[in-house]
């Protein structure tokens, strides 16, 4: 029965959240994809049904924290319970420090922080209840190591990390699992529009000397959710090809 638990995605409809929902589909679980982009989502429907599954899909702005909190209620309610959760939804608004605006600091902080702390508040009670969980929450190199530029999203993945280490202790006794997947370079629509002078120099510090690919991070989120990886809690993983070693 374990296979049949419900997990949830956030920010599912491309990417790196499409490749998990598919990854966590191939595992033979039933998934529920949020996002807040209604468009994306029926494409993310095509496509999954194309790779000859199904997943639900809810269109929400998950920093609305009541509706939020409603959506993820009443799917717990529908599939008896949520048995993964994984926090994807980020987004950055970069800028260096001394001309960062708050609203710049506090919008990031409120998709990829903020939001995965109501989503786990929620979720947590079903796993108690259910005595059984898999958190993963997405975090970043720039939340280990830091990045210049992006003081609002290192801030943000590094919350993540604590907040998911704190869960683990809290959680452990019943069954639930929470850890974190710190991508590092990943081949996605956003670093594609990078001019080529950055991206030759972005490799040169990585001693992989590639970028990862969407499936890279799926495969891994797939593994912590995974019965196998029972024994696995409070950990980061980097999926980085080596970057913030």
């Amino acid at each position: 029965m374990s296979e049949k638990r419900l997990a949830v995605v956030t920010g599912a409809a491309r990417g790196i959240g499409r490749a998990i929902v598919l990854e966590l589909l191939k595992q033979g679980r039933l998934v529920a994809g949020l996002d807040i982009n209604a468009e994306q989502l029926s494409e993310l429907e095509d496509v999954i049904k194309q790779a000859g599954f199904t997943v639900v899909t809810k269109c929400v702005d998950i920093t609305d924290t009541a509706r939020f909190t409603e959506t993820l209620e009443s799917l717990s309610s529908e599939f008896g319970g949520i048995g993964i959760l994984v926090n994807n939804a980020g987004i950055t608004r970069d800028g260096l420090i001394m001309r960062m605006s708050d609203e710049d600091f506090d919008k990031v902080i409120d998709v990829n922080l903020r939001a995965a702390f109501v989503a786990m508040r929620t979720a947590a009670k079903f796993m108690v209840r259910n005595k059984f969980g898999r958190i993963i929450s997405l975090s970043s190199v720039a939340g280990v190591m830091g990045n210049a530029g992006q003081s609002n999203y290192a801030a943000s993945k590094a919350g993540l990390i604590g907040l998911t280490k704190t869960i683990a202790r809290e959680l452990a006794k019943k069954n639930v699992t929470a850890n974190c997947i710190a991508p590092g370079f990943i081949i996605t629509e956003m670093t594609d529009k990078l001019p080529q002078p950055v991206k030759d120099a972005t490799k040169q510090i990585i001693p992989l000397r590639r970028f990862g690919t969407v499936d890279d991070v799926a495969k891994a989120v797939a593994f912590l959710a995974s019965d196998e990886a029972g024994y696995i809690t409070g950990q980061v993983l980097c999926v980085d090809g080596g970057m913030a070693m």
